[in-house]
């Protein structure tokens, strides 16, 4: 029994969801180092035994923290990400193209729900997503998903009407693309804890290298092959980044057997927790302003249109220094303490966006924007998955990312109507740089329901 006892006991982990702290690094401090030495006496046993079955469990088994099976899930995670955020963040150059050539006659707002669904897909599926990946499923919505953007690709080659575009690329690839993503959210969670933090930053790389070369891929390939070809070769890309998505991501604990709803809301009774998801809301109605208008912005006070175009991707690629960076540092001190000064100066770069008016200052912005962004936006599932157990972390990142997509799709053309209305993007950038900021101050709010206080690692 006492050996039993032993190996129970390592494989408890301390948890945040009702000690409103992170869990700790070290095996379970319920069993108190007196109770070891002891445990030989069978009232001592008994009392450890008790403690055991009634603590808090974040996790059972050593987390492998490393290890060529667990970076290959990371990897996998990776190829989805790009496979997936690939067209996604492609559309700026898709709806300039429908604007003057298939679609031309139907206004650009009409043509931006595209884009706008397509986008809100992403996320708003990640709540009953997060419940299936919680129940034991993997394999199977990854295959079902990744058939359906591969097709629904080489579809919206074939499309000519504006309805035919809607359905292909805005509903379906929206669809396919948050199923896909809502797995693989859950997946780095069952094989890192103390580098969780760098290894959603790898995982995070694929799609700040979507942001970065697909919509210069797609602008160059239209021109060179036209519309129905780019559509193809991306396919084609797809099915090799998907395949290695499907061939590695996996879970490593088996299901917990669950009695409660299919989906449970009582997780919003963490305030730790309810603080964060509005925190990631508040964020995302101003977070992607910058990334969604930076060129816009640029051809506007006399910019070249080529150099314009590459802003963004200038943004994307400094965004994956940022993610690999803050990936690394959030190991060291806590996710909280290194997303919280990047986000501030991300609000930061908002507000001067819009009063950069040479080529230098643009692309400055977009250095600084684009790396501490993209420090946010990588860690911004790690602090959710150490506010419970595991067995309920696909609901909890589902939860946080269903309500974030409804400010997400929000956030730009709210963006879009200030600057509508003003003539410019002044007050757009007045409007997201305070939202970032109140942002960082719900982050604030988090860090200190955590802790109990301003100071310690979080």
């Amino acid at each position: 029994m006492a050996a039993e006892l032993e190996q129970t006991e390592q494989a408890v982990y301390s948890s945040a969801s009702s000690a409103r702290t992170i869990p700790n690094d070290d095996p379970a401090y319920a069993i108190d180092e007196e109770s070891k030495k002891t445990e030989a006496e069978d009232g001592e046993k008994d009392v450890a035994v008790e403690k055991v079955e009634s603590a808090p469990v974040f996790d059972v088994g050593e987390f492998p923290d490393g290890g060529l099976r667990a970076w290959l899930v990371v990897l996998g995670c990776a190829a989805g990400t790009c496979a997936t955020f690939g067209l996604v963040n492609a559309w700026g150059v898709f709806q300039a193209y429908y604007t003057t050539t298939i679609l031309k006659g139907t206004s650009p707002s009409t043509i931006a729900w595209i884009g706008s669904i397509q986008y809100a897909l992403v996320f708003i599926p990640g709540l009953v997503v997060g419940r299936i990946f919680d129940m034991g499923y993997v394999k199977l919505p990854l295959g079902l998903a990744s058939a359906l953007l591969v097709t629904a690709t080489f579809l919206t080659a074939e499309c000519k009407e504006y309805w035919q575009f809607l359905l292909c690329q805005g509903i379906a690839i929206g669809l396919a693309c948050g199923t896909i993503f809502g797995i693989l959210m859950g997946a780095p969670a069952h094989w890192f804890k103390r580098k969780l933090g760098r290894a959603f930053g790898v995982m995070a790389l694929g799609s700040s290298i979507a942001g970065t070369v697909h919509p210069i891929i797609v602008k160059n390939l239209i021109q060179s092959v036209g519309f129905p070809w780019t559509l193809r070769v991306l396919g084609f890309i797809e099915i090799v980044l998907l395949a290695i998505q499907f061939a590695t991501v996996e879970r490593r604990l088996p299901p917990k057997a669950h009695t409660g709803p299919f989906l449970d809301f009582s997780v919003f009774k963490n305030v730790s927790f309810t603080l964060y998801t509005t925190s990631a809301f508040t964020a995302f109605l101003g977070l992607y302003t910058v990334l969604t208008y930076i060129d816009v912005n640029a051809v506007s006070i006399g910019i070249n249109e080529d150099l314009a175009f590459y802003l963004l991707s200038i943004a994307n690629a400094c965004s994956a220094v940022g993610r690999i960076a803050g990936g690394l540092l959030a190991d060291r001190a806590g996710p909280l303490n290194i997303m919280t000064p990047a986000t501030l100066v991300a609000g930061v770069m908002t507000y001067v966006w819009p009063f950069a008016n040479s080529v230098g200052g643009n692309i400055a912005v977009a250095i600084v924007y684009g790396a501490s962004s993209g420090v946010f936006v990588s860690l911004l599932s790690t602090p959710i998955v150490r506010m419970g157990r595991m067995e309920d972390v696909g609901v909890r990142v589902g939860m946080c990312f269903t309500v974030m997509a409804l400010s997400a799709v929000a956030g730009p053309p709210i963006s879009g109507a200030i600057n509508d209305a003003t003539g410019g993007f002044k007050f757009t950038g007045i409007y997201a740089g305070s939202t970032v900021m109140a942002a960082v101050v719900f982050l604030m709010m988090t860090r200190m329901s955590l802790l109990g206080g301003l100071w310690g690692r979080c």
